[in-house]
């Protein structure tokens, strides 16, 4: 690619930028080292600095050797944000292990899909996942199940692991360039999961390039990261932790975002910086008294997982004084690939330019490179791209063309090289940073027995997210009863999956040839709630 007009804005350092070649758990290692009695996490006021983070990594990965987890192994954590989780992760990246992303709120059907796809042999669960591990036991067998509570209930536990361990006598040698360090379940127009595959060196890359683009705020030995979103998810893994651990930063944990406590911990802790996701800032923008707590203590924050609306941006920014650097990502890309940079100009609105050593151009339907204010498809190549997806030889082929990751974004980019993403080429929907496929939610609601066809769509709103709502036309002589049937999705899909409304209809709008016609349905819901046409590509 030869225009690449966001270069200018570029320093010379980060022209320059070098990035690690070396495993996860290096940047562990180096920290603990430089850094030893550095408060490394902070949760529930119970504070762990980097020397006993690192002690307990080292016994429960000497322990998870002993045992005979091997290089290689797929291990799922399906945890809540709590410090066992970064032990457990950091663990197995020192004995080798892949690490596979679970969210412990998915249904049985939902953790069978990703252990039957990634063959993970162990697992690593909290009280909320508990049920549903169980449920599926007799299922899917693992070689072994260790849990994070004390009261075990037959499980192995994680402190008795590190109790009982003796402390690695040095990590597992790793290719950061072959290695996988995790798999990051995704979905697709499909609504099937797909297990991204992310080196080492995906995942490195990404949490130094992050650095350079956050800039002077990020000091190395010093900063606390206020860490609410799930670790779980892509964004958190490297805005949060991978990168704190690599700074040397606190990680000022908490098992969920509930708005009371983490501002009673803003007062008390005083973090710096937030990656947060839209459902967060509108929150804190939204919360009575907000002026009561001091937020001038943050100083740069990040935005993740969906598009935040401007009127939000500017009145967080006016309360705490901090920016907010707007960016893109997606799990492919470990996650992050734009950001509007803290050293060059920034455009509200815009995704802000790439990030060092990424190349993106915008492509039309034919495959042919568009110029300035062109929309097209964004597609990106980098570092922090992945290796492919997981067992998926075809979806891989169909994602990633010449190193080139097609993102099935729209996307259009300035004459300064800023860009922007004016809408989906999928239809999938985002809520609360989650991914949602309407196909997934439809073939639940095809399984009932009264159902004879459904449509999931996103509303766009004025207010920050779009509402999902479903168009259920029933079974000749069915009578449907709506609130059963909600009930009924909540028992097959994770909560945020569950539409939000729903509405009996005689029939789907299609065109000639059978196709479904799903935008129809979007404008006459927005002509009823009285809402003009927003531009919003909605199927």
């Amino acid at each position: 690619m030869v225009n690449k007009p966001w270069e200018q804005w570029y320093e010379e350092r980060t022209l320059s930028l070098q990035l690690p070649e070396s495993s996860i758990y290096a940047l562990l290692e180096k920290t603990a080292q430089q850094y030893p009695n550095h408060i490394a996490i902070i949760f529930e006021d119970e504070p762990t600095n980097y020397r006993e983070l690192k002690t307990q990594v080292d016994k429960l990965a000497g322990k998870w050797q002993e045992i005979g987890l091997k290089k290689g192994d797929r291990i799922g954590l399906m945890m809540a944000n709590h410090p066992l989780y970064i032990v457990s992760y950091y663990a197995a990246q020192a004995v080798g292990l892949v690490v596979v992303q679970v969210n412990p709120m998915y249904t049985p059907r939902e953790l069978m899909q990703i252990l039957v796809d990634s063959r993970a042999k162990y697992i690593v669960f909290d009280k909320l996942a508990k049920k549903t591990v169980e449920e599926i036991k007799d299922l899917y067998a693992f070689e072994q199940c260790f849990t994070s509570e004390d009261d075990s209930s037959g499980y192995v536990s994680l402190s008795t692991l590190i109790e009982d361990g003796v402390a690695i006598t040095g990590p597992e040698e790793v290719d950061p360039h072959e290695d996988v360090a995790v798999i990051q379940y995704t979905g697709g127009t499909t609504g099937v999961m797909k297990g991204a595959m992310l080196t080492h060196y995906n995942l490195t890359s990404n949490v130094v390039q992050s650095v350079e683009m956050y800039g002077a705020e990020m000091v190395s030995g010093k900063g606390v990261t206020l860490t609410a979103t799930p670790l779980y998810h892509v964004y958190a893994m490297t805005s949060a932790m991978n990168l704190s651990i690599y700074l040397g930063s606190t990680i000022l944990l908490f098992p969920k975002f509930e708005i009371q406590t983490v501002l009673e911990n803003i007062k008390k802790h005083r973090p710096t910086f937030f990656p947060g996701v839209p459902k967060m800032y509108n929150s804190f923008v939204n919360y009575p008294q907000i002026e009561e707590y001091d937020l001038k203590c943050l100083k740069f924050c990040s935005c993740g997982s969906a598009p935040l609306p401007i009127e939000v941006i500017k009145r967080f920014e006016k309360l705490t004084g901090a920016v907010i650097g707007e960016g893109f990502g997606l799990s492919e890309a470990s996650p992050s690939t734009h950001r509007n940079p803290s050293f060059a100009k920034r455009k509200i609105g815009s995704i802000g330019i790439p990030f060092p050593g990424t190349d993106c151009m915008i492509i039309d339907d034919n495959g042919t490179e568009l110029g300035a204010n062109c929309v097209g498809e964004l597609i990106i190549k980098g570092p922090q791209i992945m290796k492919g997806y997981w067992n998926n030889a075809e979806e891989t082929r169909k994602a990633l063309q010449n190193g080139w990751l097609y993102t099935g974004d729209l996307s259009m980019m300035d004459e300064e090289g800023y860009f922007y993403i004016v809408g989906r080429k999928k239809e999938m929907i985002i809520i609360g940073g989650f991914n949602i496929y309407p196909q997934e939610v439809e073939s639940v609601l095809y399984e009932h027995p009264d159902i004879q066809e459904a449509a999931v769509v996103s509303i766009p709103q004025v207010e920050l997210e779009e509402v999902i709502k479903v168009f259920i036309v029933p079974k000749d002589g069915a009578t449907i009863d709506l609130e059963e049937i909600k009930g009924y999705c909540y028992t097959r899909l994770t909560p945020y999956k569950v539409p939000k409304e729903f509405e009996v209809i005689e029939k789907l709008p299609r065109n000639t040839v059978g196709k479904l016609l799903k935008r129809l349905l979007v404008k006459e819901e927005m002509e009823k709630r009285g809402l003009g046409q927003d531009g919003k590509q909605c199927n």
